[in-house]
């Protein structure tokens, strides 16, 4: 297992390199999505700015922010995560974001919040499998049409993510415990599947607001596609599809009183009735 040294980073030097690993990561080479200077002044005002190394080569970065306007409960607000593609960063992320969670806690934060694609599968089993995390709100375009390589020509369709970092789930997956819901026991149950992956790869709904059959179910399961990523490049027109299909169906379950309670590796978000 690869060894990494995650350090804060104040010195303009280091925070260039940072600039430019974002840039590259996300598709767009000197065009980076937040300049060193403005890393500078994070940083600088005491705000989470790190990166991750093996050996002197850096190979990730987190940055995060303070937020929350009172009476709301001040928050880190992680706004990007960043690690190179290849075998050398396996598990980087994950040990990014505990290293985020102890430096919150260490300062008395007990919540971090970020914002993520909900057709992008492995981040949803990352966020609310993995770290143990939970998704309240679902925020329709909240950054406009997006211009980087991965997310060209996208609707910014997110799930706003709540990290409650002293949960019995965060602590849980931070010792490496987070249950996957247990999907099969789920449909023994009679849990009902409200958004499925067709034959062809398109999205096939059988939630209707106006329909009391899905809504009668404790439990709705809503899949997405193996590689929106991929989608996007080869089929633009069916991931638009995907996004309009996926919108519908969390708005109209969210707005019905259910809450995402998590995801599987194949695919699933798992939506309950009263889940937290």
């Amino acid at each position: 297992m690869v060894a990494f040294s995650i350090v804060e980073l104040t010195d303009l030097e280091d925070l260039r390199k940072l600039a430019d690993l974002f840039a590259d990561v996300w598709g767009r080479p000197g065009e980076p999505s937040l300049t060193s200077d403005v890393l500078k002044a994070l940083a600088h005002s005491g705000n989470y700015v790190c990166g991750a190394y093996t050996d002197t080569r850096l190979v990730g970065g987190l940055v995060g922010w303070f937020g929350g306007v009172p009476p709301h409960e001040l928050h880190l607000h992680s706004h990007i995560l960043g690690v190179v593609a290849g075998k050398e960063a396996h598990g980087l992320g994950f040990e990014l974001k505990q290293h985020q969670r102890r430096w919150c806690l260490e300062r008395e934060l007990k919540v971090i919040e970020w914002t993520t694609d909900p057709l992008v599968r492995r981040n949803a089993y990352f966020n609310l499998t993995k770290l143990g995390a939970e998704a309240h709100r679902y925020l329709v375009n909240v950054y406009g049409e997006m211009t980087d390589e991965i997310n060209a020509g996208e609707e910014s369709d997110r799930l706003l993510i709540s990290w409650r970092l002293d949960s019995p789930s965060a602590e849980a997956a931070a010792a490496g415990r987070g249950p996957e819901p247990p999907l099969e026991q789920l449909r023994k149950d009679g849990a009902a599947e409200v958004l499925v992956v067709g034959k062809a790869g398109e999205p096939v709904a059988t939630f209707d607001s106006s329909s009391s059959s899905p809504l009668s179910a404790r439990v709705l399961l809503c899949q997405v596609p193996d590689d929106i990523v991929s989608l996007r490049r080869s089929d633009p027109a069916l991931a638009r599809a995907w996004r309009v299909a996926l919108r519908k169906a969390f708005t109209e379950a969210l707005d019905s009183g259910y809450e995402v309670s998590g995801a599987t590796r194949s695919g699933w978000y798992v939506l309950e009735i009263g889940a937290n």
